[in-house]
């Protein structure tokens, strides 16, 4: 019988549970409703969960996990990356647990399998869109629909346990954040801006930046996120806080902010958690995939602006890039929501 086919074993035979889901920030954020109505079917187990480094913040403090394991990547890279990789196998097997611990790589590539792999713990629990053959270190392995969103496939994983989940069940509870050094009291009411994108075709030009900060005036404009263009819109009412916050920080002005626009990319997905005034913007890739999961959030995707679910197949397989009057449609748009 193959672990597809399996019956899972009972949540109520562990006493701890390790979500292995290193990256990326927005697969991150997609993870917290599973591993929420987890914590809420089961409150007994201790929960600890994997992430890189560079993306804890947005873990450390939530009431949903008892503790936050960093994962340093980062220095596994170069010519001695893989002795360091091997040397921290070492601490990762001897880290404290309760047993009997169950895994859950929400992962699927092999380098999470093999970290649950080495983690010890007897039950290590898989998706069956997993790659890289990291399906060989599951024990059991939960059927998902590969082209879903990746809130609605992680959610499987509570289902496959037995959890019934309701619409109101579903929610994403990052820590609060904290406010930027610096942070100026008169800025009620700020829009906060995310153009760019390290996937390519993503970012907004400078000029249809430009034109989507012109068309939001008079609102206080703030723009966040990390870019090495020197490049900034110009007016009184814009406001330049890139590459000036941490991800802490930028959690939090995304909170406080009236409306966030985004391209689409994690802080993306983390104005959608923490603000249902957003609006994501696709250029290339499919919002009914990977847009703002939320349905009070809009996507700007092919000239249209809408909840993601309301948009077309054939929409979603276009490639449109924001044009200056693109933009300017945007910001009109937002500007007339706002009043």
């Amino acid at each position: 019988m193959s672990a597809a086919t399996r019956q899972l074993p009972s949540l109520r035979d562990f006493r701890s549970a390790l979500i292995v889901k290193p990256s990326s920030l927005g697969d991150i954020v997609h993870t917290l409703p599973a591993v929420k109505v987890l914590r809420a079917a089961n409150p007994w187990l201790k929960i600890r969960w994997l992430a890189n480094t560079e993306w804890t913040p947005i873990l450390q403090g939530s009431s949903l996990i008892d503790e936050v394991i960093p994962f340093p990547r980062k220095t596994f890279r170069g010519p001695s990356g893989l002795l360091r990789f091997w040397n921290w196998r070492r601490t990762w097997m001897t880290l404290p647990r309760e047993e009997p611990e169950i895994v859950l790589d929400f992962q699927g590539l092999l380098r999470s399998g093999v970290v649950s792999s080495w983690r010890g713990s007897k039950m290590v629990i898989g998706l069956s869109d997993a790659r890289e053959g990291s399906r060989f270190f599951y024990n059991h392995t939960v059927p998902v629909d590969a082209g879903a969103h990746a809130v609605d496939r992680y959610l499987e994983m509570p289902r496959a346990f037995g959890i019934r989940i309701e619409p109101e069940d579903i929610t994403f509870e990052l820590t609060p954040g904290k406010a930027p050094a610096g942070w100026p009291d008169s800025l009620p009411g700020f829009i906060a801006v995310h153009p760019w994108s390290r996937g390519e075709g993503k970012s907004l030009s400078n000029s249809a930046l430009q034109a989507l900060c012109d068309a939001l005036a008079p609102h206080p404009v703030v723009l966040v996120g990390m870019t090495a263009d020197a490049t900034r819109p110009a007016g009184g009412h814009i406001h330049d806080w890139s590459n000036r916050t941490s991800l802490a920080e930028l959690i939090w002005l995304m909170r406080q902010a009236r409306f966030c626009i985004s391209v689409d990319s994690g802080p993306m997905h983390i104005a959608a958690a923490v603000n249902p005034q957003t609006l994501g913007i696709h250029t290339w890739s499919d919002p009914r995939k990977v847009g703002p999961y939320p349905s009070a959030v809009n996507v700007w995707k092919a000239g249209r602006i809408a909840p993601r679910t309301e948009f077309s197949a054939e929409e979603c397989q276009r490639d449109v890039g924001v044009q200056d009057q693109d933009a300017r449609d945007i910001g009109q748009w937002v500007s007339k929501r706002l009043g």
